[in-house]
Protein backbone atom coordinates (compact mmCIF):
# COMPACT_ATOMS: atom_id res chain seq x y z
CA UNK A 1 0.00 0.00 0.00
CA UNK A 2 1.19 3.66 -1.23
CA UNK A 3 2.44 5.75 1.66
CA UNK A 4 -0.15 8.99 1.62
CA UNK A 5 1.29 12.42 0.54
CA UNK A 6 0.20 15.22 2.74
CA UNK A 7 0.07 18.63 2.46
CA UNK A 8 -0.55 21.55 4.85
CA UNK A 9 0.40 25.09 5.24
CA UNK A 10 0.83 27.72 8.21
CA UNK A 11 1.28 31.04 8.08
CA UNK A 12 4.54 33.17 9.36
CA UNK A 13 2.10 35.31 10.78
CA UNK A 14 3.73 35.28 14.34
CA UNK A 15 4.54 33.41 16.97
CA UNK A 16 2.45 29.74 17.65
CA UNK A 17 0.16 29.18 20.24
CA UNK A 18 -0.15 26.30 22.28
CA UNK A 19 -3.84 25.89 20.62
CA UNK A 20 -1.54 25.80 16.75
CA UNK A 21 0.89 23.26 18.57
CA UNK A 22 -2.13 20.67 20.29
CA UNK A 23 -4.31 21.05 16.91
CA UNK A 24 -1.66 20.89 14.11
CA UNK A 25 1.74 20.66 14.50
CA UNK A 26 1.86 17.68 17.23
CA UNK A 27 -0.62 15.75 14.58
CA UNK A 28 2.25 16.40 11.91
CA UNK A 29 4.85 15.12 14.10
CA UNK A 30 2.74 11.97 14.19
CA UNK A 31 1.89 11.97 10.09
CA UNK A 32 5.62 12.38 9.29
CA UNK A 33 6.72 8.65 10.50
CA UNK A 34 4.02 6.79 7.88
CA UNK A 35 3.55 9.17 4.97
CA UNK A 36 5.11 11.30 2.76
CA UNK A 37 4.48 15.22 4.44
CA UNK A 38 5.06 18.36 2.79
CA UNK A 39 5.10 21.15 5.17
CA UNK A 40 4.74 25.07 3.30
CA UNK A 41 5.13 28.32 5.29
CA UNK A 42 2.52 29.55 2.96
CA UNK A 43 4.51 33.67 3.04
CA UNK A 44 2.21 34.24 -0.03
CA UNK A 45 -0.92 33.82 1.74
CA UNK A 46 0.21 35.65 4.41
CA UNK A 47 0.76 39.26 2.18
CA UNK A 48 -2.95 39.20 1.51
CA UNK A 49 -2.73 41.69 4.60
CA UNK A 50 0.05 43.98 4.36
CA UNK A 51 2.80 43.01 6.40
CA UNK A 52 6.13 44.39 7.36
CA UNK A 53 8.63 43.65 4.48
CA UNK A 54 11.49 43.65 7.60
CA UNK A 55 9.59 41.15 9.26
CA UNK A 56 8.34 38.81 7.45
CA UNK A 57 11.63 37.06 6.81
CA UNK A 58 11.81 36.87 10.38
CA UNK A 59 8.78 34.87 10.82
CA UNK A 60 9.09 32.52 8.38
CA UNK A 61 12.19 32.02 9.83
CA UNK A 62 10.75 31.65 12.88
CA UNK A 63 8.03 29.13 11.93
CA UNK A 64 10.34 26.76 10.59
CA UNK A 65 12.49 27.22 14.05
CA UNK A 66 9.31 25.88 15.69
CA UNK A 67 8.44 23.05 12.88
CA UNK A 68 11.70 21.68 14.09
CA UNK A 69 11.62 22.47 17.97
CA UNK A 70 8.51 20.98 17.72
CA UNK A 71 10.03 17.32 15.70
CA UNK A 72 9.38 18.14 12.54
CA UNK A 73 12.28 16.56 10.79
CA UNK A 74 13.61 18.94 7.82
CA UNK A 75 15.64 15.64 6.15
CA UNK A 76 12.45 13.61 6.50
CA UNK A 77 10.13 15.63 5.40
CA UNK A 78 9.22 18.83 2.42
CA UNK A 79 9.91 22.19 4.34
CA UNK A 80 9.88 25.05 2.72
CA UNK A 81 8.81 28.61 2.18
CA UNK A 82 5.78 29.32 -0.31
CA UNK A 83 7.04 32.28 -1.91
CA UNK A 84 10.52 30.19 -3.20
CA UNK A 85 8.26 27.99 -5.38
CA UNK A 86 6.61 30.64 -8.68
CA UNK A 87 5.04 26.96 -9.57
CA UNK A 88 2.48 27.82 -7.05
CA UNK A 89 1.72 31.09 -7.95
CA UNK A 90 1.49 29.73 -11.70
CA UNK A 91 -1.31 27.08 -11.08
CA UNK A 92 -3.25 29.68 -9.13
CA UNK A 93 -3.98 31.22 -12.29
CA UNK A 94 -4.44 28.29 -14.35
CA UNK A 95 -6.83 27.05 -11.28
CA UNK A 96 -8.47 31.06 -11.83
CA UNK A 97 -9.72 29.81 -14.78
CA UNK A 98 -11.41 27.02 -13.76
CA UNK A 99 -13.08 28.43 -10.36
CA UNK A 100 -16.34 30.48 -10.44
CA UNK A 101 -17.11 33.42 -8.92
CA UNK A 102 -19.98 31.74 -7.31
CA UNK A 103 -18.26 29.42 -5.09
CA UNK A 104 -15.90 32.34 -3.72
CA UNK A 105 -19.00 34.32 -3.05
CA UNK A 106 -19.92 31.57 -0.78
CA UNK A 107 -17.09 31.24 1.33
CA UNK A 108 -17.47 32.20 4.68
CA UNK A 109 -13.45 33.12 6.14
CA UNK A 110 -13.71 36.07 3.18
CA UNK A 111 -16.47 37.91 4.89
CA UNK A 112 -15.14 36.89 8.15
CA UNK A 113 -11.51 38.20 7.46
CA UNK A 114 -12.89 41.20 5.19
CA UNK A 115 -15.73 42.30 7.86
CA UNK A 116 -17.50 45.47 6.71
CA UNK A 117 -14.17 46.34 4.49
CA UNK A 118 -15.05 44.06 2.49
CA UNK A 119 -15.02 46.65 -0.75
CA UNK A 120 -11.63 47.58 0.43
CA UNK A 121 -9.92 43.84 1.00
CA UNK A 122 -7.38 43.20 -1.21
CA UNK A 123 -8.46 40.29 -3.93
CA UNK A 124 -5.82 38.80 -2.87
CA UNK A 125 -7.59 38.05 0.06
CA UNK A 126 -10.97 36.81 -1.72
CA UNK A 127 -9.07 35.06 -4.48
CA UNK A 128 -6.66 33.14 -1.69
CA UNK A 129 -8.53 29.92 -1.41
CA UNK A 130 -7.56 29.01 -5.42
CA UNK A 131 -3.94 29.74 -4.00
CA UNK A 132 -4.72 27.37 -1.51
CA UNK A 133 -6.43 24.84 -3.80
CA UNK A 134 -2.90 25.46 -5.88
CA UNK A 135 -0.63 24.73 -2.88
CA UNK A 136 -2.13 21.40 -2.18
CA UNK A 137 -3.43 19.87 -6.02
CA UNK A 138 0.69 21.07 -7.08
CA UNK A 139 1.72 17.81 -5.16
CA UNK A 140 -1.14 15.59 -5.92
CA UNK A 141 -1.57 15.43 -2.28
CA UNK A 142 -3.88 12.94 -0.96
CA UNK A 143 -4.70 13.80 2.35
CA UNK A 144 -5.14 17.35 3.79
CA UNK A 145 -4.93 18.08 8.34
CA UNK A 146 -7.73 20.48 8.53
CA UNK A 147 -10.05 21.68 11.52
CA UNK A 148 -13.74 22.48 11.31
CA UNK A 149 -12.94 26.40 10.21
CA UNK A 150 -11.08 24.82 6.92
CA UNK A 151 -13.32 21.77 5.78
CA UNK A 152 -15.41 24.40 3.14
CA UNK A 153 -11.83 25.35 1.92
CA UNK A 154 -10.92 21.40 1.40
CA UNK A 155 -14.59 21.22 -0.30
CA UNK A 156 -13.96 24.37 -2.66
CA UNK A 157 -10.12 22.59 -3.48
CA UNK A 158 -12.36 19.15 -4.38
CA UNK A 159 -15.12 21.23 -6.41
CA UNK A 160 -12.12 22.82 -8.63
CA UNK A 161 -10.32 19.45 -9.05
CA UNK A 162 -12.90 17.97 -10.40
CA UNK A 163 -14.04 20.40 -12.76
CA UNK A 164 -10.68 20.63 -13.71
CA UNK A 165 -10.97 16.93 -14.42
CA UNK A 166 -13.95 16.83 -15.87
CA UNK A 167 -13.29 20.08 -18.54
CA UNK A 168 -10.38 18.40 -19.75
CA UNK A 169 -12.27 14.95 -19.84
CA UNK A 170 -9.33 13.43 -17.66
CA UNK A 171 -8.52 12.08 -14.30
CA UNK A 172 -5.37 14.13 -13.57
CA UNK A 173 -6.10 15.81 -10.59
CA UNK A 174 -6.82 13.11 -7.43
CA UNK A 175 -9.19 14.71 -5.11
CA UNK A 176 -7.72 14.91 -1.71
CA UNK A 177 -9.38 13.78 1.49
CA UNK A 178 -9.77 15.70 4.95
CA UNK A 179 -7.46 14.10 7.86
CA UNK A 180 -9.34 14.97 10.66
CA UNK A 181 -7.27 14.28 13.85
CA UNK A 182 -10.31 13.23 16.11
CA UNK A 183 -8.16 13.32 19.03
CA UNK A 184 -7.07 16.81 18.60
CA UNK A 185 -9.21 19.31 21.11
CA UNK A 186 -9.96 22.86 20.21
CA UNK A 187 -8.27 24.81 22.35
CA UNK A 188 -10.22 28.21 23.81
CA UNK A 189 -9.04 31.69 24.65
CA UNK A 190 -7.68 31.78 28.66
CA UNK A 191 -10.37 34.80 28.35
CA UNK A 192 -13.09 33.53 26.84
CA UNK A 193 -14.22 29.72 26.62
CA UNK A 194 -16.28 30.53 23.82
CA UNK A 195 -13.86 31.61 21.68
CA UNK A 196 -10.86 29.57 20.00
CA UNK A 197 -7.46 30.68 21.02
CA UNK A 198 -6.05 32.76 18.56
CA UNK A 199 -2.96 35.17 17.50
CA UNK A 200 -5.62 38.18 16.22
CA UNK A 201 -7.12 38.87 20.30
CA UNK A 202 -6.00 41.99 20.80
CA UNK A 203 -5.30 40.25 25.03
CA UNK A 204 -2.00 38.92 25.29
CA UNK A 205 -3.11 37.04 27.97
CA UNK A 206 -5.85 34.98 26.28
CA UNK A 207 -2.85 32.71 24.87
CA UNK A 208 0.12 30.70 25.55
CA UNK A 209 3.13 31.05 23.35
CA UNK A 210 5.17 28.20 22.45
CA UNK A 211 8.01 30.60 23.40
CA UNK A 212 6.72 32.08 26.70
CA UNK A 213 8.77 31.76 29.65
CA UNK A 214 7.55 29.90 32.81
CA UNK A 215 6.89 33.02 34.33
CA UNK A 216 4.78 34.53 31.44
CA UNK A 217 2.57 30.72 31.77
CA UNK A 218 2.41 31.26 35.34
CA UNK A 219 0.97 34.97 35.07
CA UNK A 220 -1.50 33.78 32.55
CA UNK A 221 -2.87 30.65 33.63
CA UNK A 222 -3.67 32.34 37.13
CA UNK A 223 -5.27 35.36 35.37
CA UNK A 224 -7.34 32.49 33.48
CA UNK A 225 -11.42 33.43 33.70
CA UNK A 226 -13.16 30.93 35.66
CA UNK A 227 -16.12 30.74 37.42
CA UNK A 228 -15.88 30.56 41.61
CA UNK A 229 -16.97 27.01 42.14
CA UNK A 230 -14.53 24.31 42.76
CA UNK A 231 -13.24 21.90 40.30
CA UNK A 232 -16.45 19.55 38.49
CA UNK A 233 -17.54 16.33 39.51
CA UNK A 234 -18.39 14.88 36.49
CA UNK A 235 -17.75 15.40 32.30
CA UNK A 236 -21.03 16.33 32.37
CA UNK A 237 -20.50 18.83 34.81
CA UNK A 238 -17.32 20.22 33.25
CA UNK A 239 -18.90 20.86 29.85
CA UNK A 240 -21.45 22.88 30.89
CA UNK A 241 -18.20 25.52 32.38
CA UNK A 242 -16.61 26.37 29.35
CA UNK A 243 -13.38 28.26 30.73
CA UNK A 244 -13.16 25.37 33.12
CA UNK A 245 -13.57 22.68 30.24
CA UNK A 246 -11.21 24.43 28.43
CA UNK A 247 -8.29 24.23 31.00
CA UNK A 248 -8.91 20.40 31.76
CA UNK A 249 -9.00 19.99 27.94
CA UNK A 250 -5.50 22.04 27.76
CA UNK A 251 -4.49 19.53 30.78
CA UNK A 252 -5.41 16.49 29.14
CA UNK A 253 -3.49 17.09 25.62
CA UNK A 254 -0.45 18.44 27.38
CA UNK A 255 -0.35 15.44 29.79
CA UNK A 256 -1.76 12.82 27.75
CA UNK A 257 -4.37 11.30 30.18
CA UNK A 258 -7.86 10.68 30.34
CA UNK A 259 -10.49 13.40 31.23
CA UNK A 260 -11.99 11.27 33.39
CA UNK A 261 -8.99 11.11 35.27
CA UNK A 262 -8.45 14.32 35.44
CA UNK A 263 -12.25 15.03 36.83
CA UNK A 264 -11.65 12.46 39.35
CA UNK A 265 -8.24 13.88 40.82
CA UNK A 266 -8.88 17.17 41.30
CA UNK A 267 -13.01 16.79 41.46
CA UNK A 268 -14.46 19.07 43.96
CA UNK A 269 -10.72 21.04 45.13
CA UNK A 270 -10.14 24.61 44.36
CA UNK A 271 -9.32 25.66 41.10
CA UNK A 272 -6.54 27.15 42.32
CA UNK A 273 -5.23 23.42 43.50
CA UNK A 274 -6.02 22.59 39.42
CA UNK A 275 -4.02 25.25 38.09
CA UNK A 276 -0.49 24.87 39.94
CA UNK A 277 -0.83 21.17 38.08
CA UNK A 278 -2.16 22.50 34.82
CA UNK A 279 0.91 25.15 34.91
CA UNK A 280 3.02 22.15 35.51
CA UNK A 281 1.82 20.03 32.64
CA UNK A 282 2.21 23.23 29.95
CA UNK A 283 5.58 24.60 31.22
CA UNK A 284 6.52 20.50 31.03
CA UNK A 285 5.27 20.92 27.00
CA UNK A 286 6.52 23.85 26.78
CA UNK A 287 9.76 24.65 27.95
CA UNK A 288 11.72 22.05 25.36
CA UNK A 289 10.03 23.79 22.04
CA UNK A 290 10.82 27.45 23.79
CA UNK A 291 14.04 26.48 24.74
CA UNK A 292 15.52 24.85 21.32
CA UNK A 293 13.39 27.55 19.19
CA UNK A 294 14.97 30.09 20.78
CA UNK A 295 18.27 28.35 19.84
CA UNK A 296 17.67 28.04 16.26
CA UNK A 297 16.30 31.44 15.77
CA UNK A 298 19.91 32.33 16.69
CA UNK A 299 21.19 31.01 13.84
CA UNK A 300 19.32 32.60 10.69
CA UNK A 301 21.66 30.82 7.96
CA UNK A 302 21.34 27.38 9.18
CA UNK A 303 17.21 28.29 8.92
CA UNK A 304 17.85 29.39 5.73
CA UNK A 305 19.61 27.23 4.45
CA UNK A 306 16.83 24.43 5.51
CA UNK A 307 14.87 26.51 3.48
CA UNK A 308 16.36 26.83 0.49
CA UNK A 309 16.99 23.07 0.55
CA UNK A 310 13.15 22.55 0.81
CA UNK A 311 12.47 24.88 -1.91
CA UNK A 312 14.78 22.92 -4.21
CA UNK A 313 13.12 19.40 -3.36
CA UNK A 314 9.66 21.30 -3.68
CA UNK A 315 9.91 22.18 -7.39
CA UNK A 316 11.36 19.14 -8.41
CA UNK A 317 7.78 17.99 -7.81
CA UNK A 318 6.26 21.46 -8.66
CA UNK A 319 7.84 21.61 -11.79
CA UNK A 320 6.96 18.47 -13.17
CA UNK A 321 3.53 19.04 -12.05
CA UNK A 322 3.52 22.38 -14.31
CA UNK A 323 4.51 20.71 -17.25
CA UNK A 324 1.62 18.24 -17.34
CA UNK A 325 -0.88 20.60 -16.27
CA UNK A 326 0.38 22.70 -19.45
CA UNK A 327 -0.07 19.99 -21.49
CA UNK A 328 -2.88 18.85 -20.37
CA UNK A 329 -4.54 22.43 -21.01
CA UNK A 330 -3.04 23.13 -24.28
CA UNK A 331 -0.28 25.87 -23.05
CA UNK A 332 3.00 23.36 -23.09
CA UNK A 333 4.07 25.04 -26.18
CA UNK A 334 8.32 24.36 -26.99
CA UNK A 335 10.53 25.11 -24.24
Amino acid sequence: MSKKIVFSGVQPSGEIHLGNYLGALKQFVELQHDNDCIFSIVDLHAITVWQDPGTLGNRTREALAIFIACGLNPEKNIIFNQSQVSEHSQLAWYLNCTARVGWLNRMTQFKDKAGKNKEVASVGLYTYPILMAADILLYNATHVPVGDDQKQHLELVRDIAQKFNNDYKQDYFILPEPLVNKMATRIMSLRDGSKKMSKSDPSEQSRIMMTDSNDQIVKKIMKAKTDSLNMPNTIEEADKRPEISNLINIFVSCSEISKQKVIDDFASKEISVFKKELINAITNTVKPIADETKKLIGDESYLDNLLAQGAKKAKLIASKSILEIEEVIGVAYQK
